[in-house]
């Protein structure tokens, strides 16, 4: 049996790998911490001579969290104002990224059932065995293989065909901020893809556009309308970053409004750009990075 600092020890050695998974089933960090947090009181009250697998119990009690918060969650996605967008899971270029899900393959994982987000992750993205997730979602090991085929199925699309290089990523996002800042709308339309898509969240907290922006000449006409506006010039990179596997940053934006963006990048061109301006998910991001920055002034 475990002594109690063992069975912290043990704990503390997965929570990353619990919090990666919780925020991967929810799409907020907040709440994965939530989860993880009220695991860590599950597993401080089991009896650990019952635990074979530390890893597996809490791999299994976070699920089953997620899924819980996951019913309640729905029906806010539902009354959301304008596009949702996950909170940034962000990493400095020197971080290792963790995983391969991207931005994109995390808003294909919200068309999915509960069951199927939760086979998926665990066996495609954590190398969970079929038999473990069975158990962990009282199913026969034939359901889960199913469940995990057809969301496979659902997201293949939304998989990156050729993964973005770092060195790449990171030129093309130092060159885009630079062209918006200065209102360059003839290199960044060069820098976008025929088929190039907006998506921003505000949350009905920051501006942000209710719809999808489609097509590189809408796009290029918005770029435009916010390079008129000469304040925008004083908009503040305050950090690069890899936002859930694609390259961005956070910026500070006139009128004390942060915001994260992340471009995702198909043969050198730019074919989705996420802006996420609602307050409530950049907390964490603000609290690390933007500290002291100075506004800039919006006139």
């Amino acid at each position: 049996m475990l002594s109690a600092d063992e069975a912290t020890g043990a704990f503390q050695a997965e929570r990353p790998r619990l919090v990666r998974l919780a925020y991967r089933m929810l799409g907020s960090l907040g709440e994965a911490e939530d989860v993880v947090q009220d695991a860590w009181i599950r597993w401080r009250q089991v009896d650990h001579s019952e635990v074979a697998s530390p890893g597996a119990f809490l791999s299994r009690t976070v699920t089953r969290l997620c899924l819980d918060v996951m019913k309640s969650a729905r029906v806010q996605r539902e009354t959301y104002f304008g596009t949702w967008l996950p909170e940034p899971f962000a990493t400095t270029p020197e971080d290792d990224i963790g995983d391969d899900i991207t931005l994109t393959l995390m808003l294909a994982l919200e068309r999915l059932s509960p069951l199927e987000r939760a086979a998926f992750i665990l066996h495609d993205v954590f190398g969970m065995p079929l038999n473990e997730i069975a158990t962990t979602l009282d199913r026969e090991a034939p359901a889960i293989r199913q469940l995990a085929a057809r969301a496979r199925k659902h997201v293949q699309a939304a998989k990156p065909r050729f993964p973005v290089d770092r060195e790449e990523g990171a030129t093309i996002a130092k060159a885009f901020f630079e062209a918006s800042a200065s209102g360059d709308v003839a290199a960044l339309r060069a820098m976008l893809a025929e088929s190039v898509v907006v998506h921003s969240d505000g949350g009905g907290k920051a501006h942000a556009f209710p719809q999808p922006i489609i097509g590189v000449d809408k796009v290029a006409r918005m770029f435009e309308g916010v390079a008129r506006k000469s304040w925008i010039q004083n908009a503040q990179k305050l950090q690069d970053l890899w936002i859930d596997g694609l390259p961005g940053y956070l910026s500070l934006e006139p009128g004390n409004a942060f915001q994260t963006v992340a471009l995702e990048i198909e043969n050198g061109l730019i074919v989705g750009i996420y802006f996420t301006r609602n307050p409530d998910k950049l907390e964490r991001l603000v609290e690390r990075f933007g500290r002291g920055a100075a506004s800039p002034s919006a006139h």
